[in-house]
């Protein structure tokens, strides 16, 4: 079982869910769609401040993105 970094947690930078699909297809030519899910590190910060340096909405965006990159990839 491989869980993979689909997005980038350490910027406002937003993955669209057909990006995030094709890195999902790559991981799964090599170890086999079963074998796949969509992940994230959940580092939306650094562990030397208490204010998140990625905005919560960014952050609730990329999962979104991430949930429908994953949905795509199994059609």
């Amino acid at each position: 079982m491989l869980i993979p970094d689909v997005i980038n947690n350490i910027s406002n930078i937003f993955e669209s869910s057909e990006l995030i699909a094709e890195r999902l297809v790559y991981y799964a030519k090599v170890v086999g769609r079963e074998n796949v899910i969509a992940g994230s590190d959940c580092r939306f910060s650094s562990p030397a401040t208490f204010a998140p340096e990625v905005h919560p909405t960014v952050v609730w965006a990329k999962f979104q993105a991430m949930a429908e990159g994953a949905r795509l990839d199994t059609q």
